[in-house]
């Protein structure tokens, strides 16, 4: 039941989004589209912006990062919701999307390399390497998003992972 209410919530997000940028959109307008009360809301989400990264990760858990084939088919739909990502990327509050995304793929990418490589820490270099390669990731993602209406997504991805640093490449892609 709580999965749906979160649905539920998220996709009326969705609905206002389509109309203007989340910085002029209230948690109070959020409960009444949605027919819920405000505790209903803070149940689920601390604020908006955590409701907006739900919405993200709920989207970006189905995509194997490290699948071209995946990731494309992901930017693809990113482009299908244009709207949400385009609202997404320009969000300069104080809890920026772009700051989740970041956080949200710098998770996945530790998490698949300490189990690739057998180890519950990871070295300061190849952590190091793999926050400076999602920032670069989502940044790029934002500007082929927003800007190139030319560049197919399985093209991005193939530079995105020519682009990443030699140690990455060894852990994820070698052997």
């Amino acid at each position: 039941m709580a999965e749906r209410t979160k649905i539920w919530i998220a996709d009326t997000m969705a609905r206002l989004l389509q109309q203007k940028p989340i910085e002029d959109i209230r948690v109070t307008e959020i409960c009444r589209a949605a027919e819920i009360e405000r505790p209903t809301f803070y149940y689920h989400f601390r604020d908006k912006y955590e409701l907006m990264a739900w919405m993200f990760c709920r989207k970006a858990f189905r995509t194997d990062v490290l699948s071209a084939e995946s990731a494309a088919k992901s930017m693809n739909e990113m482009r299908q919701d244009y709207i949400f990502y385009k609202r997404a990327y320009e969000d300069n509050s104080q809890s920026p999307m772009w700051a989740y995304m970041v956080e949200y793929f710098a998770e996945r990418y530790s998490g698949l390399a300490k189990e690739r490589l057998h180890t519950g820490a990871l070295d300061p270099q190849l952590a190091y390497s793999i926050r400076l390669y999602c920032y670069g990731a989502v940044g790029m993602t934002r500007e082929w998003l927003m800007k190139d209406n030319i560049t197919p997504a399985q093209t991005v991805v193939q530079m995105m992972f020519a682009a990443m640093p030699e140690a990455l490449q060894r852990v994820f892609f070698a052997g």
